[in-house]
């Protein structure tokens, strides 16, 4: 079984991007590309990155009027990203039309809430409650619209996984024990995300800033 630990690639710099992935790409079990990533160097560089034989997750949470992020979704097929991410929040005809929209071999799935937000920035736009309940009500707008799973912290997962045990749950902000926080605000361990019931860590600064990466992704993976 290939490890569930996806290494968040975020550097606009492709030479660094690839030099990352080869240090790591026996110890995870894929590469995150995000927004940076992606609008820096766009198919190509995901094309470079594929040539590391690891699965991709094309991290770039779309978010816009149904139309627009179907036929943004179809742009990327040749691509096939093993997973792509768009935002729950724009609504049951957008997630519908995403998925349709997208390759079989692609796992759409829906972000909740960000880890960078609390309760109190969710009141900052209009969300009353905890984000806990917010990441409920989208989980289960996600599942109806037919998408394979969605993005949560690591202190939501048990509940998302709970009311859909056969969701695809990604996690990302994990931070080792002891790892610094950086602009995350609801973080939990590997392990812990992986007991709650978490399909994909996304691990970036504790691996990439390490020393050695390699080492880094080792010692985390041993923790799993």
């Amino acid at each position: 079984m290939s490890s569930p630990i996806y290494v968040a690639i975020d550097t606009p710099d492709l030479t660094k991007a690839q030099t990352l992935a080869g240090q790591v790409r026996h110890h995870v079990g894929g590469l995150k590309l995000g927004l940076e990533f992606f609008c820096a160097n766009g198919h190509h560089g995901v094309h470079e990155m594929m040539k590391f034989g690891l699965p991709i997750f094309l991290d770039l949470k779309l978010h816009d009027i149904p139309n627009t992020v179907a036929k943004a979704v179809q742009a990327l097929h040749m691509l096939e990203p093993a997973v792509l991410t768009v935002h729950a929040a724009g609504g049951r005809a957008m997630l519908e039309d995403a998925k349709a929209a997208a390759g079989v071999k692609t796992k759409v799935v829906a972000v909740t809430v960000l880890t960078s937000l609390d309760d109190g920035d969710l009141l900052d736009i209009g969300v009353g409650g905890k984000a806990e309940d917010q990441v409920r009500r989208l989980a289960d707008l996600a599942q109806s619209a037919g998408l394979d799973g969605i993005v949560c912290s690591g202190a939501e997962v048990a509940i998302a996984k709970a009311a859909w045990p056969d969701g695809y749950f990604v996690v990302p902000g994990v931070r080792p024990t002891g790892g610094t926080m950086g602009d995350q605000k609801r973080a939990v361990t590997p392990r812990e995300a992986l007991d709650r019931g978490a399909s994909m860590l996304v691990i970036g600064r504790p691996i990439s800033q390490a020393d050695d990466p390699d080492m880094a992704a080792r010692e985390i993976e041993a923790t799993l």
